[in-house]
């Protein structure tokens, strides 16, 4: 077998309708920090010390399509990952309630059986974020 060519994820980009409120629900709301980003562009960089997201405001948000799961190719959704059960509850508290976050459904097994609980949701401007444990 050869080896990979690759040795994980550098970042990910989410192209948001608004990029403030965005940025402020990974900040404010996940407790990630601002490392960077390009005014012009207009994108913002953030990440949690482990992973990197990109932000970027989409052209013209008025006239932006909502991504539909079932339809369109690309990013179903990003799972992040939490160390524990603990942590899964306290993510799921703080967000459950965020302006612009709407849940899913509450933290579950991931399927029948097994150890990982997870759960999903849609963030501000409504791309999809799954949280999971480790």
């Amino acid at each position: 077998m050869t080896q990979p060519l690759t040795v994980g994820v550098h970042h990910v980009g989410l192209a948001v309708p608004d990029l403030e409120s965005a940025e402020r629900f990974f900040v404010d709301a996940l407790g990630w920090a601002v490392v960077g980003g390009v005014a012009a562009y207009p994108a913002v960089f953030v990440s949690d010390g482990t992973v990197m997201v990109t932000l970027w405001r989409v052209a013209d948000p008025s006239t932006a399509v909502p991504f539909d799961r079932r339809t369109n190719v690309g990013l179903h959704h990003l799972a992040l990952k939490v160390i524990d059960e603990a942590a899964l509850a306290a993510v799921h508290e703080r967000i459950r309630t965020y302006p612009g976050v709407t849940v899913e459904f509450a933290p579950e097994p991931m399927r029948p059986g097994s150890p990982v609980r997870h759960f999903i949701c849609s963030m501000p401007g409504g791309v999809r974020l799954e949280f999971a444990t480790a």
